[in-house]
């Protein structure tokens, strides 16, 4: 066995390695105005049972409004997300509690999978064509806040909505760098495995709770920087 794997080992260091770069894909462009691409978004979310509101800065008093209407008890969100301090910052005092994701998930499984009502999160960027929501889970907010509560709340900002993946792919560069998982999600966890009968929460969130913020206008440079790639 071993001469057979030194064997291989060695024709493969001997191969010629081609070092000719792979050639470029062109992005697939939509002659979509910056308008029409957010109204796509927002179609395709609701189109699958995504709740889609528009907001402005003062969003966290009207996200406490919603989910206190519909008996939300708690939210639970990264204090040191990108919008973490912002959230803490516009809550009313008669809001739902506001519960800090800041321990390991041994410290806190209990509480996250028995005792968590909604779960917010930022967004890396929204896909007009398929009315989907790109995550790139992070150690501030791990994908565990998306998946393990039944509401999902997510903020993303308008200008961060392009047609496509590829040309979301392109435009921030992904291939310089990834984190190990890449969360796309459009619309509710749904799954009709059973009988063939539609239901909603089976393997994730039952609702999705979309805030858009921001002008359908392009504001320079969309995506400033590459984002952070982190397991």
């Amino acid at each position: 066995m071993t001469d057979a794997r030194d064997s291989i080992l060695a024709r493969l260091r001997a191969a010629r390695v081609d070092s000719r770069p792979e050639p470029s894909v062109p992005v697939r462009r939509f002659s979509w105005s910056r308008r029409e691409t957010v109204e796509r978004f927002r179609i395709g979310l609701e189109s699958v049972r995504a709740q889609v509101h528009r907001v402005d800065d003062d969003w966290p008093r009207m996200l406490a409004t919603r989910l206190r209407e519909s008996k939300v008890k708690n939210l639970r969100y990264g204090p040191d997300g990108p919008l973490g301090e912002e959230l803490r910052a516009g809550w009313p005092t008669d809001g739902p509690e506001l519960i800090a994701h800041d321990q390991p998930i041994e410290a806190c499984r209990e509480a996250l999978f028995t005792n968590t009502d909604a779960g917010f999160t930022s967004c890396l960027g929204g896909i007009a064509e398929t009315g989907s929501l790109v995550l790139w889970p992070s150690r501030a907010e791990p994908r565990l806040l998306s998946l393990v509560p039944p509401v999902h709340v997510v903020l993303i900002e308008a200008d961060r909505i392009v047609p496509t993946l590829h040309a979301m792919m392109s435009e921030q560069r992904w291939s310089e760098s990834m984190p190990t998982n890449a969360l796309l999600i459009s619309g509710p966890s749904k799954s009709a495995d059973i009988e063939q009968t539609l239901a909603y929460g089976v393997h994730g969130p039952e609702k999705l709770i979309v805030l858009i913020r921001g002008e359908d206008r392009p504001t320079g440079d969309r995506f400033a920087g590459q984002p952070e790639a982190i397991d």
